[in-house]
């Protein structure tokens, strides 16, 4: 019979140790032993010993000093070394310069002897790198996929109560790459340790869907997976409670089930919401529900599920969201970051999607692999939808279980709205990809009907009926030759989607080609003409042409490794919207300028140019406005009319002194912007997105650093390095500036500023008090700001 025992599910980030580089064979057993780790040669209560056997009173002293303590996430290969040779081929390039290797991670954990007879499970939401997990000397799994989840079942192995610590170590190897750009090596995504009793939800076990939803009720379809576990079959009740945002029960439905002995379930059940309030962008509300196992009037486990009420359909014409059509304002990404590397705490992702968001974006692309959960469910409260995307055309058995885990994990999300299930694959377009991909569109279907399938192509997309597999054809870069256009009128049932549509390619503040240090100007388009793939034309063909259903930029973001147009000393993209920091390019304020609505207008470039007087300097405006009045000087240079969804251009000779752009509507001034000659760098500022966050060791301020003038204004070409000093309960975690030849190390106290700014990312400890950030430089004035931790 089943026993009252709650799910849990902690956290298991904290106090883990870690070594770079393979297992020294004298810290792999206990003194006086011979063997490695899994063959100790002697066995102590038929359990095997490891790195990780210790006393529970020497658990501490135990740690070797080559040790040292890390949270987790954690990426090691972000700490270290540029190799500096421009000759080391395109592998290095595309992964940007940085050795990987094999790192082992070790940690103590105990177990309470109440929680004997329970499922005990480790989850790890990502390891990058071939993974090997021990528990206390046993071999629980090896996972090959840096970018899925996966989970163990320790339940036989570890140790409850007096029996002593339980270790667990983690071996991986990050020599393997599986993509063609910066993928950093460790567990760099978060870990669980989870209990249930042993009639209990199935992982992943409820799904979600809303077959027939109006404005006044919205038919829900649950579907729960329930697992037991027990040598007996178990009878229960299945209770299923939907609550809207405020909590209020909306919706409500149980049943008797009996589920046989060691076997599995699946239960259908229906449930209506009245008046549904419908997910969308601009409304991202989320219902819950809430799944109960009872048995004998006890509750022996509890499930909580977010999801949305929502309708999509990607049609000839494009894309439909709740009824309206609905234009796909896209940026693919990575997962890097400054000073982190893949490593992003929480508050770094949600930065990241604000940003996006604030741009005006509407729609993420995961690029290209499975993203984590807690993206995704940062995406459902946003209101950003995501292409969720699978890492390669595989349909062996791994391939099969990799898709399965994606969809299974992910279908509850409302932000979700299409499976891309391949990207650039080299048999696209052949008879062999065809199959493979057919394969997994049929698992992808079987598992979630509800949304679209797409092949994200750079070719074939019309020979050996490859992409008649899919729902939806993805066009990456077919505006080149209008592949994308002319397709839709000679295959009449396809259904196109702009999948990746530009790459922008420049480097921020920087206005002229400069191939020795590896920068591309600003200008869109000047650099590589021939591409064809600015963000503009992108934004204009879809325009144009709104059966394309969207554009997915690439990318939201710069990200470390595929430096092009160069390789060295560049060791970052320059492909971002913003930079690898969240600092805007110029480009950013063309797509402010046609995805919102609010009066802006925008000048390129800076206007410091000493020596340079007289030279004719090309000036670009982007705005919202129907009209652009630029003067110099307090003299006009003109008025023009604002070319729709473009920019406008000026030839300006180059005077020291004020810029200055004013758009109007309806020959109303709606919106201005100066530039200003600076004089000298002479201050610092410091700039906390946030300064009050949380004592849970995990919460961080991200710290925008300005190089000013003695007026107060920002040095649009200032590289003046910063010393940084924190007191407190916090630490400096990295460090960055945007510059895609930087070989300074995002680890570290201090950073060159890029163009007048760089950035700081300070991490909150545990314990509530009051962070203190000092930044220095020589000649500069110094500055101080303070961050509460609450």
């Amino acid at each position: 019979m089943a026993t009252q025992q709650a799910r849990s599910r902690e956290s298991f980030d904290n106090d883990w140790f870690f070594h770079k580089g393979d297992i020294p064979i004298k810290y792999a057993v206990k003194a006086g032993m011979t063997g490695g780790i899994t063959d100790n040669g002697k066995r102590e209560e038929g359990e095997w010993l490891d790195i990780a056997y210790v006393d529970q009173e020497s658990a501490e002293s135990a740690i070797p000093k080559e040790w040292s303590r890390v949270k987790i996430p954690h990426d090691w290969v972000v700490e270290g070394n540029f190799m500096n040779d421009p000759n080391l081929g395109s592998r290095p390039a595309s992964h940007g310069y940085l050795p990987t290797g094999i790192g082992v991670y070790r940690k103590l954990f105990a177990l309470p002897s109440h929680d004997l007879g329970k499922k005990i499970s480790l989850h790890f939401d990502g390891v990058m790198g071939i993974s090997t997990v021990w528990i206390n000397g046993h071999v629980i799994g090896t996972h090959n996929s840096g970018y899925s989840s996966v989970q163990y079942d320790i339940s036989d192995i570890v140790r409850y109560g007096d029996e002593g610590n339980n270790v667990i170590v983690v071996k991986v190897d990050a020599n393997r790459y599986e993509g063609w750009w910066y993928e950093g090596g460790g567990i760099y995504r978060h870990t669980w340790l989870q209990k249930t009793d042993r009639l209990h939800v199935a992982q992943w076990g409820t799904y979600v869907t809303t077959p027939y939803v109006s404005d006044e009720i919205a038919d829900i379809h649950l579907q729960t997976r329930l697992h037991n576990e027990y040598e007996l079959d178990q009878a229960c009740e299945l209770k299923s409670t939907v609550k809207d945002a405020e909590g209020v029960t909306v919706g409500f439905v149980s049943e008797k089930v009996t589920i046989a002995q060691l076997d599995q379930k699946q239960v259908d059940q229906r449930v209506s919401v009245a008046k549904p309030r419908l997910w969308s962008p601009e409304h991202p509300y989320l219902y819950e529900l809430l799944t109960e196992v009872i048995v004998e009037g006890t509750t022996v486990d509890t499930y909580r599920t977010s999801f949305g009420i929502r309708t999509i359909a990607f049609t000839r014409e494009g894309f439909i969201l709740n009824g309206k059509p609905t234009l796909l304002k896209g940026t693919c990404n990575h997962q890097d970051f400054a000073g982190v590397g893949v490593a992003l705490p929480d508050r770094v992702v949600a930065y990241k999607l604000q940003l996006l968001k604030e741009l005006g974006c509407n729609a993420y692309r995961s690029a290209h692999h499975p993203p984590s959960p807690e993206l995704l469910a940062m995406c459902d409260r946003l209101g950003l939808m995501v292409m969720d995307e699978n890492r390669k055309l595989d349909s062996s058995s791994e391939g099969i279980t990799e898709l399965q885990s994606l969809i299974m994990r992910d279908r509850n999300h409302p932000s979700v709205i299409a499976w891309c299930l391949e990207n650039e694959e080299i048999l696209e377009g052949k008879i062999t990809g065809a199959r493979i991909l057919r394969s997994l569109v049929q698992v992808a279907r079987k598992l979630d009907p509800t949304r679209p399938t797409l092949a994200a192509m750079n070719h074939g997309w019309n020979e050996e009926g490859y992409s008649d597999q899919v729902d939806i054809v993805g066009y990456n870069y077919g505006q080149r030759n209008a592949q994308d256009v002319t397709d839709h009128y000679a295959y009449p049932s396809r259904i196109i989607l702009g999948s990746e549509s530009a790459s922008s390619t420049t480097t921020r503040g920087i206005y002229e080609v400069d191939q020795e240090r590896g920068y591309c100007p600003a200008y869109e388009g000047v650099l590589m003409p021939s591409w064809s793939c600015t963000v503009e034309k992108a934004w204009n063909d879809l325009l144009d042409h709104p059966f394309l259903s969207g554009v997915f930029l690439w990318t939201g973001f710069d990200y470390r490794g595929e430096p092009t147009p160069y390789r060295w000393p560049c060791v970052l993209s320059h492909f971002g919207i913003m930079d690898i920091c969240g600092f805007p390019k110029d480009v950013y304020y063309y797509l402010k300028s046609v995805w919102t609505e609010e009066p802006m207008v925008h000048i390129l470039p800076h206007w410091n140019w000493a020596g340079r007087e007289g030279e004719l300097m090309d000036v670009w405006v982007y705005s919202n406005g129907d009209q652009v009045e630029l003067s110099l000087n307090g003299k006009s240079l003109g008025t023009m009319p604002m070319t729709p969804a473009g920019h406008l251009e000026w030839k300006v000779p180059y005077e020291p002194g004020e810029m200055r752009a004013i758009a109007y509507r309806d020959k109303k001034p709606v919106a201005e912007k100066k530039l200003q000659t600076t004089g000298a760098p002479a201050s610092i500022q410091l700039e906390p997105d946030r300064q009050d966050i949380q004592a849970d060791g995990m919460d961080v301020s991200l710290v925008k650093v300005s190089i000013l003038d003695a007026q107060g204004r920002v040095v649009p070409t200032a590289d003046n390095e910063v010393l940084f000093e924190v007191e407190g309960p916090g630490l400096l975690l990295g460090v960055g500036n945007g510059n895609p030849s930087s070989h300074e190390p995002d680890k570290a106290n201090r950073r060159r500023a890029f163009n007048g700014y760089c950035l700081a990312l300070i991490q909150a400890h545990a314990q509530a008090g009051e962070i203190v950030l000092r930044g220095t430089s020589s000649g500069l004035k110094s500055a101080e700001i303070k961050i509460a931790v609450r």
